[in-house]
């Protein structure tokens, strides 16, 4: 449920008090709002906010009761003289005088050399910013990244550290510039582990205990640290703070707090649009739209409340509603003050649970995973591609208890056997996991029939799960469901609707993900899910369909064969995929148990993080 409220003219004179009730009844109901900004508070605190003429509102707000979606205010007005929060309009953009001299002379610096950069910019995530932060150009102008260096250096003075890790790639020379200056060690995190020599992650000489100071050159949500803080932890190696040029703020702080680091910024964006726009650089219509943007798209953790079955999504943009309800009452007295209103959008949508899912899931299958998942406390398929049978039965009893899913690829293993598929399934019954077969069927439905039910491996007989491409027709679905018939065994279906691999037409081709959708839709008692990128859909598709995604490893990058990789968290909290699917992060480990251990509480920590349990 979306809910849209507007709070108006709270703008009251000194001890004026008064309520504001959005939505109806109020009482015992539970908001997460914000008041001039995006970000979040939980049920039972008090958030302030102050206008420009340093009136304070402060707001209250009142406990969850699942599944409504009422909004309460209580509201105080009092007046003050003491400093604003981050500025909403050009007249609040105050001088920066709490901004060193220094770093002020590196702002307008990294303007000029085209660091900092105003317009009109399409980002990765695919939202258009107003500016444009390219911090690489500093490796071609020493005086900048000495002076780089000196401004990191200021901000963490106090701290103790014994090693740096630059995060890679833009924060490396950062790094370098600060270990030249002071002597300090460096490691180098890795964006992949290398599949050949030493197969480190972590490269450089580093003791256990040892404390590292993290250097990053920008933070947005936080998340990149975090790629480059775990492994390290991973190796015990203490890691608690982390040092940034530039804070876009939008949500690092917070997030990282989360993750048991301290951030340490040398300047926020807000304050660096100040200097760029007293120096001259920047005119008042840039340095406010960049002032909105950073308000419009914060990307803050999901707060925990009391009621662990309720939980707020991150508002990612403020849109003024088409048709707004009429605004309350000026409170007595206000009439002459300045408003500080502010129309605010919320998404008061419940986060469900695996278990909470269950009802929703038409496929008997697609409910025996989701009770896998609750009752082992997992979200990890491994993706045993290996080529012996020997091989995929000792890994299979070796991980078996961390995982809800084996994946197999029956058709490189060499030495496959009629007996081979009641091997696996005797181990999928001991440690209670589920067999997907991933054939990706692509073929006719009388084609498809014989493919999955006959044939050498006899797909259908031992198999618990299969997928298909959606491009041969909603025919395919029903060869594959009457395959099932012959061996009287239960089977779900999972539809390709997005690829892992780099430059794949499934995501390409457009209305491609939408089709699939749709024949899934129409075939919900028989495919229960999607192999994706994410999830998608409507909130009811994504309560009622799970969603896997491949190409998981403890740090983003790729292979020499196009395979694009993500991390737990990205999948699980961002884009809010429901299983993991990992491979050779496991399978070629040194300790193939101790690496599913690790992936499997990383992925249930991101779970948790999103249902707002951790």
């Amino acid at each position: 449920m979306s809910i849209l409220g507007y709070i108006a003219n709270i703008s009251a004179v000194p001890s004026v008090r008064g309520s504001v009730s959005v939505g109806g009844q109020a009482q015992g109901h539970s908001v997460s709002s914000a008041l001039g900004s995006s970000s979040f508070v939980r049920a039972g605190t008090i958030k302030k906010q102050k206008n420009r003429s340093g009136v304070t509102a402060r707001v209250r707000i009142g406990r969850a009761r699942p599944g409504v979606g009422i909004i309460s205010l209580n509201c105080t007005a009092q007046s003050s003289s003491s400093s604003r929060s981050t500025p909403t309009s050009k007249n609040e953009m105050a001088s920066g005088d709490n901004v060193a001299e220094s770093t002020k002379k590196l702002v307008e610096m990294l303007y000029d050399v085209g660091a900092l950069k105003f317009g009109e910019f399409t980002l990765k995530s695919g939202i258009t910013s107003p500016v444009y932060v390219d911090l690489r150009v500093t490796v071609s102008h020493p005086k900048i990244l000495q002076l780089v260096a000196e401004e990191l250096l200021r901000v963490v003075k106090g701290v103790h550290y014994d090693l740096l890790c630059g995060v890679p790639y833009t924060a490396l020379p950062f790094a370098t510039a600060i270990s030249l200056k002071t002597g300090t060690p460096m490691l180098m995190r890795r964006k992949e582990a290398k599949s050949y020599g030493t197969k480190k992650l972590i490269e450089g000489d580093f003791k256990e205990g040892q404390r590292v100071l993290v250097v990053e050159d920008l933070v947005t949500s936080g998340m990149s640290v975090m790629e480059t803080v775990n492994p390290m932890r991973n190796m015990n190696l203490k890691v608690s703070d982390v040092v940034v040029l530039l804070n876009r703020e939008q949500g690092a702080d917070v997030n990282l707090e989360k993750n048991d680091m301290k951030l340490h910024a040398v300047i926020t964006m807000t304050d660096a649009i100040r200097i760029l726009k007293n120096s001259g650089r920047v005119d008042d219509q840039q340095a406010q739209m960049v002032l909105e943007f950073i308000e419009a798209n914060r990307v803050v953790l999901e707060p925990n409340s009391p009621t662990a079955d309720e939980s707020f999504q991150r508002i990612s943009s403020l849109p003024t509603a088409p048709s707004s309800p009429p605004p309350a009452a000026p409170l007595p007295g206000s009439a002459n003050l300045p408003n500080i209103s502010s129309s605010l959008s919320f998404k008061a949508k419940r986060t469900k649970t695996y278990e909470d899912r269950k009802e929703h899931v038409k496929n008997i299958v697609g409910r025996r995973l989701l009770n896998i998942m609750s009752s082992k406390q997992t979200n990890l398929c491994l993706a045993a591609d290996v080529d012996s049978m020997s091989e995929m039965l000792q890994l299979a009893d070796l991980v078996g208890p961390q995982i809800c899913i084996l994946k197999t690829h029956c058709d490189i293993v060499i030495d496959w056997t009629s007996s081979s598929g009641k091997q696996l399934s005797d181990i999928a019954n001991k440690h209670n996991f589920l067999i997907f077969e991933d054939r990706k069927f692509a073929d006719i439905g009388n084609t498809v029939i014989k493919q999955a039910s006959s044939g050498v491996f006899k797909i259908t007989e031992w198999a618990d799960i299969v997928n298909a491409h959606s491009v041969p027709g909603p025919g395919i679905i029903e060869g594959l469901k009457k395959s099932a018939t012959k061996y009287d065994r239960e089977l779900g279906l999972l539809m390709l609707a997005e690829m892992s691999s780099k430059g794949n037409l499934a995501t390409a081709l457009p209305g491609y993900t939408e089709e699939t959708l749709e024949m899934a839709r129409k075939h919900s008692d028989f495919v229960f899910g999607f192999i994706s990128m994410g999830a998608f859909g409507s909130s009811a598709d994504q309560d009622s369909f799970i969603f896997m995604t491949p190409g998981v490893q403890m740090s983003v990058g790729g292979d020499t064969m196009g395979q694009q990789y993500v991390t737990p968290h990205h999948v699980i909290y961002e884009k809010k995929s429901d299983v993991i699917i990992v491979g050779r992060g496991i399978f070629t480990a040194d300790d193939p148990v101790t690496a599913a251990h690790d992936y499997r509480k990383a992925g249930w920590d991101a779970y948790l993080s999103r249902i707002g349990e951790l």
